[in-house]
């Protein structure tokens, strides 16, 4: 049988090991949730300038290499790493913790969070932005929608852009980054595009993700959808009941619901000729299927030698999103042009922005949009 020191010695450290136990699950429930931002990519050179105290630290060997304050230089490559100014390093990573009050500016744009230099096999820099959560919908909302809509679909798309984060962290967290900076993912400026209403809109959705089936929702939205929002598994491998597309009469008074575009036949032949698609002498265009939404699904590039079938996305995405706005078009060649007159502006999935904008200014809320373009699914809380 114990003696009472030694019964004494072993309450006492049980009970020091359940408070360490505790302060340091308390430290990781309250730790920041970073998402990882790709803000350059391939950059020959840019400019870096670090307000506040920073590290820099080895990404691969986790090695401190140095630290100080207010630093100011230009990053490129050398054969065997990275150099900052007359610093090498050499390492294909280098990372750049700041504290919490410490600005990053990249180019000179403004950037919460911390930063790692990325050093490709073909010399080039990616630059991947580590920023909290939160922060990163303070930086993108501005750019998605206007910071003058109103609150309700500021909300939605805060609500959104955050489910499609999270969607991303869990499917990219193998990989460099979550997501890129652009259109191909959602438009991030960081500190430098943040104001008051969008902020505000971030914070009175603090967490909230949409669900379903208790699994975050890849929360896809576009700026018009032309009457009908895209089924996604038409476009990518993603097959579940709230993204099978929902008609919208919401969006038909939006200044980019219809768009006009004239292409010659040699120019479409270059970009067709660039993506690396064998096509001569175009002739015609002519369509060969839509879909249940009104979308093109397939285009035959008509010439004297050899017709060419083009998916309709694959078509918009070598001439330009922003020149053929949608796949719901119609097309003339007149002579030596092609004529494009189109409703909707995106890809048609998920949220309509604009169709949110006209259901807001109606006295719909939140609530009721998200359950409108994403059926079936819930709101939750997540906490990091």
């Amino acid at each position: 049988m114990a003696s009472p020191i030694i019964r004494r010695l072993t309450l006492l450290l049980t009970l020091l090991v359940t408070s360490y136990l505790l302060l340091v699950t308390n430290c990781n429930a309250q730790s920041a949730k970073y998402i990882r931002v790709a803000i350059l990519q391939d950059a020959t050179s840019l400019n870096l300038k670090v307000s506040g105290h920073y590290e820099i630290i080895d990404s691969v060997t986790q090695e401190f290499l140095s630290s100080g304050y207010n630093l100011k230089t230009t990053v490129t490559t050398y054969k065997n790493g990275i150099l900052l100014g007359n610093i090498t390093s050499n390492t294909p990573k280098l990372f750049i913790k700041t504290n919490e009050s410490g600005i990053i500016l990249i180019n000179g744009r403004r950037f919460r969070g911390n930063l790692e230099l990325i050093k490709k096999d073909n010399a080039g820099l990616s630059v991947i932005n580590y920023i909290d959560l939160e922060d990163y919908i303070k930086g993108i909302l501005y750019h998605e929608v206007s910071h003058y809509w109103p609150m309700e679909t500021l909300q939605t798309q805060a609500i959104v852009s955050r489910s499609y984060a999270v969607y991303q962290m869990q499917e990219n967290k193998l990989k460099d980054y979550d997501v890129t900076s652009d259109i191909y993912s959602q438009v991030y400026g960081g500190k430098t595009s943040e104001r008051g209403r969008t902020n505000k809109a971030v914070e009175l959705t603090s967490g909230q993700i949409l669900t379903y089936q208790d699994k975050v929702v890849p929360a896809y939205f576009h700026a018009v959808c032309g009457g009908h929002t895209e089924d996604a598994s038409l476009l990518w491998n993603t097959d579940i009941p709230p993204l099978k597309g929902v008609p919208c009469n919401f969006c038909k008074d939006s200044p980019r619901f219809n768009w006009h575009y004239v292409l010659t036949l040699e120019e479409i032949e270059k970009k067709l000729v660039n993506a690396g698609l064998k096509m001569r002498g175009i002739k015609n265009i002519t369509i060969l299927g839509k879909d249940k939404s009104g979308r093109i699904t397939d285009l035959n590039m008509v010439s004297n030698k050899k017709d060419l079938k083009i998916s309709a996305k694959d078509f918009r995405n070598i001439i330009g999103p922003n020149i053929i706005k949608s796949t719901n078009f119609s097309v003339n060649v007149i002579k030596h042009d092609a004529v494009f007159e189109g409703v909707g502006w995106g890809h048609g999935v998920g949220l309509c922005q604009w169709g949110a904008y006209f259901m807001a200014k109606q006295g719909y809320t939140t609530e009721q949009i998200l359950k409108y373009y994403y059926p079936g699914t819930d709101v939750k809380t997540i906490r990091f």
